[in-house]
């Protein structure tokens, strides 16, 4: 009977295994997770779980007992220390698991702040996990003074929390605007003002040169030389692929580890997805950190162990809720020339079009669903309206689709 081991019980995990038997695989498959909870989603963590809105249960991607009841044996709380390609062979846990197929779903790890900076400190946190979230919870009662340390995605939603359950609240973004490295000064100057409407202290060009304190966190000292108390510290510098267990085999890594069109590595018995996962793309090896990637590369996965030969294209999409702001992001903006800006319906709705000549790339859309919409869908069919038109507020959106 075929056998299919899965490391990593993540988004990609989870979606590879339930889509294995949704579209009858009827072999063995096991799924290894290094937490002891089952799949779980991670967006809400830093933000509806943080904020109390969400019990444990419901981050659950499906109830425990699905896996049983599928004939997946679940393996949780468990440790892949290496893997023996040669024997088809997974060491985990102390015993040793045979596999015909083995797919690596090993998703990402925070960067941590060095050692020589403080980052060992109590009261230093990142946030990636159920453990991390969990650990900082009680940290935030009203009044806390919390520095927050990276003008990201996921230090600005950990900032608009923060913000919301009454803290005070200061972050740092060494580059000189928050959101440099993932979009346009204009989304940037939205999140900025949006923030600083909810009396979160922003410094850009500003980065922290050390935390302060003897056990736990005290302060901070930051490169511009001022110095602040503080209660904790959230670090959100980003994230790098979890790569350590594929090296160690002996796999090609390349921005992560480096899959063809089909997700296999360079071992043919073994496959990739999620953020761990490089794969070819027009631009070069392309590798996506979020949530539809993880579901859409895996599900691609699960259907070429079962023989599909199908090529995986990437139709990119992500998004972040920032106190009552949802961003919807279609599409990559690497290598835009100009933005256009078309203001929504609603107050505080507002959408950035990202263009390369004539081009259409990617749409910022900030409580504007139907702008969204209506830019992935030009996106996904390679077609591109005019760019006046869509900055002409006369202009119905859906007509852009006729484009």
């Amino acid at each position: 009977m075929t056998h299919v081991v899965v490391v990593g019980a993540g988004q990609a995990g989870a979606s590879l295994v339930a889509r294995l038997r949704s579209q009858g695989f009827d072999g063995r498959i096991t799924l290894i997770g290094e937490e002891a909870a089952p799949p779980y989603q991670r967006p809400p963590l830093s933000k509806k779980y943080l904020l109390g809105e969400m019990e444990l249960e419901r981050l659950y991607l499906r109830p425990e007992s699905y896996y049983s009841e599928n004939g997946i044996d679940l393996h949780l709380n468990e440790v892949v220390n290496a893997i023996d390609r040669a024997d088809k062979v997974v060491i985990a846990g102390g015993h040793r698991l045979n596999y015909d197929h083995l797919v690596l779903t090993t998703g990402s790890v925070p960067r941590r702040l060095p050692p020589a900076v403080g980052g060992m400190l109590q009261g230093v946190y990142t946030v990636r996990d159920l453990r991390d979230v969990d650990s900082m919870a009680g940290a935030f009662r009203p009044g806390a003074r919390v520095l927050i340390v990276g003008g990201g995605y996921i230090g600005l939603e950990a900032a608009a929390v923060a913000s919301s359950k009454g803290l005070q609240v200061v972050l740092v973004e060494m580059a000189d605007r928050i959101l440099q490295r993932v979009a346009a000064p204009e989304t940037s100057g939205y999140f900025r003002d949006l923030h600083r409407a909810h009396g979160v202290d922003i410094r850009e060009g500003v980065g922290l040169s050390t935390l302060l304190g003897e056990g736990h966190v005290t302060g901070a000292r930051l490169t511009d030389g001022s110095e602040l108390p503080v209660d904790f510290v959230i670090v959100g510098v980003g994230i790098t692929p979890a790569t350590e267990l594929a090296e160690a085999a002996g796999l090609e890594i390349d921005n992560g580890i480096a899959a063809d069109a089909q997700g296999r590595t360079s071992d043919p018995s073994i496959w990739t997805a999620g953020d761990c996962a490089s794969f070819p793309h027009e631009a070069g090896r392309l590798r996506l950190e979020s949530v539809p990637n993880a579901i859409d590369m895996a599900e691609c996965v699960a259907d070429n162990i079962m023989g599909a030969g199908k090529t995986y294209v990437p139709q990119p999409w992500f998004w972040s809720d920032q106190y009552d702001v949802k961003l919807q992001i279609a599409g990559l903006n690497a290598g835009y020339d100009r933005v256009v800006t078309r203001a929504g319906d609603k107050p505080g709705s507002v959408s950035f079009w990202y263009f390369a000549g004539d081009r259409l790339l990617a749409v910022d859309a900030a409580n504007d669903p139907r702008a969204y919409m209506v830019g992935k869908r030009q996106i996904d069919s390679g077609k591109t309206a005019d760019p006046g038109a869509i900055a002409d507020p006369a202009t119905e959106l859906k007509s852009l689709l006729q484009a």
